[in-house]
């Protein structure tokens, strides 16, 4: 029907002497759109309907390491003092007070947890420092990856793990006082 209109209306003008050319108008060179035309679902290639989702942040989807400090972290609005173990259920305090102190005894209750960790970030202090091989073995035994950072990163890598809702964990040591940036009179 449109574009018996549209047919009709270009004989017409045809006829009254108008010349048309390749660079005419596009409602003269297009049936489509010409005014007698609306489009519809079935021009699907022109016409696509545009919906639009709002997707709100679901409940349960991990903490989040907002800041730390020399004194502890800042998790979720939560203040914890000292080492903590951020688990998905918990956040607790972790009884290590260096690298050194890090055991297989000490990182026990990453591996009883249920549903079982995907990985595990463990952020030293101030600097990357070595964990003992023995704690790496039983961790791998487990099946949980370890990755070792100073705790900057470690905070970073565990909220990037969190927000892409990986079972992840982090026994987070705080980084001690820097005197880079004190001021001296």
């Amino acid at each position: 029907m449109a574009t018996a209109v549209c047919a009709r209306f270009l004989l017409q003008r045809s006829a009254q002497g108008f010349l048309f050319s390749s660079r005419a108008a596009p409602a003269f060179s297009s049936p489509f759109l010409c005014r007698a035309h609306r489009l519809g679902p079935s021009d699907d290639e022109i016409y696509q309907r545009t919906t639009v989702s709002i997707m709100q942040k679901e409940l349960g989807s991990g903490a989040m390491i907002q800041s730390y400090s020399s004194h502890g972290f800042n998790i979720d609005g939560n203040r914890v003092f000292g080492p903590c173990a951020v688990l998905p259920p918990a956040i607790l305090q972790w009884n290590v007070g260096s690298h050194k102190d890090i055991t297989e005894e000490s990182v026990s209750l990453f591996h009883l947890l249920e549903p079982r960790i995907e990985i595990l970030v463990l952020g030293t202090g101030a600097r990357v420092e070595r964990i003992n091989p023995s704690v790496l073995a039983l961790l791998k035994s487990k099946g949980i990856a370890v990755e070792v950072q100073d705790t900057p990163n470690a905070c970073a890598t565990f909220n990037f793990l969190t927000s892409e809702r990986r079972v992840a964990a982090a026994g987070l040591i705080p980084p001690p006082v820097s005197t880079a940036l004190e001021v001296t009179e």
